[in-house]
């Protein structure tokens, strides 16, 4: 059976260095990234620039969340790996140990943190998180 490998990806440095890992580490997996769209971050369009930016905040994540598996796919193909791709709505570490469960994952690759700051206090560690949660492996890579 081929290993299933799940590599979450936020655009950070860290979750490049995870997809590099996974693509050296498990050459014969098949690999799918996920990026999850936060609703929470509508909220902060809110709160910066009123309404009418929070009309265009999904339309914006969802071209954002496209071009980080672009980026994912031309790295990959580097390796010649062809990469799934799943773009998911929802709180990052729940919705991730869910595509996990649902989709039949075996292994969680991660980057340690991809938020910095403020932001990384208020929504504390995805990382932590999925590594307390998970049901299977988790490698956070750092």
């Amino acid at each position: 059976m081929t290993l299933q490998v799940l590599v979450p990806l936020d655009g950070s440095e860290c979750s490049s260095q995870a997809l590099e890992y996974t693509l050296e580490t498990f050459p014969d997996a098949v690999v799918t990234t996920i990026h999850v769209i936060n609703p929470i971050e509508s909220v902060y369009a809110v709160e910066a620039g009123g309404l009418p930016v929070a009309e265009e905040w999904y339309d914006n994540a969802q071209e954002r969340a496209s071009e980080i598996h672009e980026d994912a796919q031309e790295f990959a193909d580097e390796y010649g790996v062809e990469l799934d791709t799943a773009t998911e709505v929802g709180k990052p570490a729940r919705t991730m140990l869910e595509y996990a469960d649902e989709h039949e994952i075996d292994q969680i690759v991660m980057g340690s943190h991809g938020r910095t700051g403020v932001e990384r206090v208020v929504l504390g560690s995805v990382a932590e998180s999925v590594v307390r949660r998970a049901q299977i492996p988790v490698t956070v890579v750092r």
